[in-house]
């Protein structure tokens, strides 16, 4: 599948609708991006069945801010609309692969029932 690009109008569409996005926070004028964008355009091929996501920090301020993106690239999982995994650097290719296959290894139940026992810090 190829790379979609990610704006604030379809970004709840995608991940609400997929089980699994993998989004990388980037912009145009960052070489470490620009190093990462082949390894993550890879992955992207070789796992059609997964979205694969790009947010422009410059033209998407807004949508990288909601996710406090301090430094790019920033990589993103979400599994089920539950975020699993962000990480700021560029990733070789088999850390960005052992990434993939963890999160495809999540028992989500399991993930579920932990965010529900967190206790609720505004109570406090």
């Amino acid at each position: 599948m190829a790379v979609i690009e990610l704006t604030q109008d379809n970004f709840e569409a995608v991940v609400s609708g997929n089980d699994m996005v993998i989004i990388d926070f980037w912009a145009s004028w960052c070489a470490p991006c620009k190093a990462f964008a082949p390894t993550f355009e890879a992955a992207a091929e070789r796992h059609p069945d997964i979205v694969f996501g790009k947010v422009d920090t410059d033209t998407e301020q807004e949508l990288a801010g909601s996710f406090q993106i301090r430094s790019i690239p920033t990589l993103t999982v979400f599994r089920q609309q539950i975020g699993i995994f962000s990480q700021a650097g560029s990733l070789p290719a088999r850390a960005l692969e052992e990434v993939i296959q963890q999160a495809l290894a999540l028992d989500m139940d399991k993930v579920r029932a932990e965010i529900t026992d967190q206790p609720d810090v505004t109570t406090h």
